[in-house]
C-alpha cells in the first residue's frame, strides 16, 4: 500500500506542476499529510531519480517545468523488481523456443526505459544472470503458443500426439488446465476427451496443434491438483507409496541441502550419513535418480523399490562386462 501511496505523490504533484499551479513541500505535505521534509525528499526524487526537469519559482514560490514535454515514467518499477524480469528472462530463454524470453526482453527493455532506479546500463546486467537446463525437452514456438492461447481463452485444443512407451500417434481433443515447467520442460494437464480423464502431455511430443473456436468451463481445481505436486518427479495420480533411502556420510552433505518434495523428512545418522523420505506414486523417474548416486545411496524402503534397483544392476553389470 506504501509504494501506491508514494505513486500518488508523485502524480499529484506532477499534475499541480502541468497546470501551473506551483506546488511546493508545504502544499504537498499539507495534501498527503506528511512532514515537510518527507514532501521535499519527494520532490527530490522526482527531480533525481525520474529526471524531471523542475525549477523553484522564487516569484510564486513554487515549481514548474523547464521542459513541458516532459512525463513521468509510465511504470514505476524498483531495481529488484527489473532484475526479477531479467532472471525470468534468462531462466526461461531456450525451452518455449525463445517466445517467453522474447517477450520479456520487450518488456524489460519499456522497464529500463522508464525507470531511473538501476544503476548498471542493459547490457552489464542482462551479463549478469545466466540458467542452464540439461536434459530436457525444449518446445517449437508453434506448438507453446496455441497452447497457452487455450489456456488463457479456455479452448478446446485438439493436437496429435505421440507416446515415448508405444511410439503409437494419436489424435487427442482436451480442456487445457494447467501449464508445467518441469525441469525446464513444458507439461500440459488437461482433461483428455478420448480418454474421459485427466493426463499429462509434454508439449515435445504434441504436433499440429489446432485451436477450436468452441469454449469450455474449467473444471475445479481439486480434480486436476493430485497431479500437480502431490509426489516425487512428473508421475502423479496414483497411490503414494513411501520411498526412504540411506546416503552415505559423503553424499549426505549435498543431500542436506536439497529439496526433492515439499513433505520430505530427513534423518541425520550417527555415522554422519542421513535417510531421506517422500512420497512417489510411480517407481520410474525415482529410479533413474537412484542410479544417478551409484554406491553412495541404498534403498531402504519399499521393498519392491529396492528388488527393481537390484534387477537394474544386474542388468547394468551384464551390459557391461568386458
Amino acid at each position: 500500500m506504501g509504494s501506491f501511496l508514494i505513486l500518488e505523490r508523485y502524480r499529484w504533484f506532477d499534475l499541480q506542476v502541468r497546470n501551473g499551479r506551483f506546488p511546493n513541500a508545504t502544499t504537498l505535505a499539507g495534501r498527503f499529510e506528511i512532514s515537510s521534509k518527507t514532501a521535499q525528499r519527494t520532490i527530490v526524487f522526482m527531480r533525481d531519480r525520474y529526471g524531471a526537469p523542475l525549477e523553484f519559482n522564487a516569484s510564486r514560490r513554487g515549481y514548474c517545468y523547464t521542459d513541458t514535454g516532459y512525463e513521468l515514467p509510465r511504470l514505476f518499477a524498483s531495481q529488484e523488481e527489473i532484475l526479477a524480469v531479467l532472471m525470468a528472462q534468462h531462466l526461461l530463454s531456450k525451452n518455449d523456443g525463445g517466445l517467453i524470453a522474447k517477450n520479456l526482453g520487450q518488456f524489460s527493455q519499456k522497464l529500463l526505459a522508464d525507470a531511473h532506479c538501476c544503476k548498471l546500463p542493459r547490457a552489464v546486467l542482462s551479463e549478469s544472470f545466466s540458467a542452464v537446463w540439461h536434459g530436457y525437452a525444449p518446445v517449437h514456438p508453434d506448438i507453446f503458443q496455441p497452447v497457452v492461447t487455450a489456456l488463457t481463452d479456455t479452448r478446446f485444443l485438439s493436437f496429435s500426439y505421440t507416446s515415448p512407451k508405444t511410439n503409437e500417434t494419436t489424435r487427442r481433443l482436451v480442456e487445457s488446465h494447467h501449464l508445467q515447467n518441469y525441469m525446464a520442460s513444458w507439461v500440459l494437464i488437461a482433461w483428455c476427451h478420448s480418454q474421459s480423464d485427466w493426463r499429462k502431455f509434454y508439449l515435445s511430443r504434441m504436433q499440429a496443434p489446432e485451436l477450436l473456436s468452441r469454449t469450455f468451463t474449467r473444471r475445479p481445481r481439486e480434480s486436476w491438483q493430485p497431479l500437480l505436486e502431490e509426489t516425487f518427479g512428473i508421475f502423479q495420480g496414483a497411490d503414494p507409496i513411501q520411498v526412504t533411502l540411506r546416503f552415505t556420510p559423503f553424499r549426505a552433505r549435498w543431500i542436506r541441502e536439497q529439496l526433492w518434495h515439499p513433505s520430505q523428512k530427513i534423518t541425520n545418522l550417527a555415522d554422519g550419513s542421513l535417510e531421506l523420505s517422500f512420497p512417489v506414486a510411480d517407481f520410474r523417474e525415482v529410479k533413474m535418480k537412484i542410479l544417478q548416486f551409484g554406491a553412495d545411496v541404498k534403498v531402504i524402503k519399499p521393498a519392491t523399490l529396492k528388488a527393481e534397483i537390484q534387477e537394474e544392476i544386474k542388468k547394468m553389470t551384464v551390459l557391461h562386462e568386458l
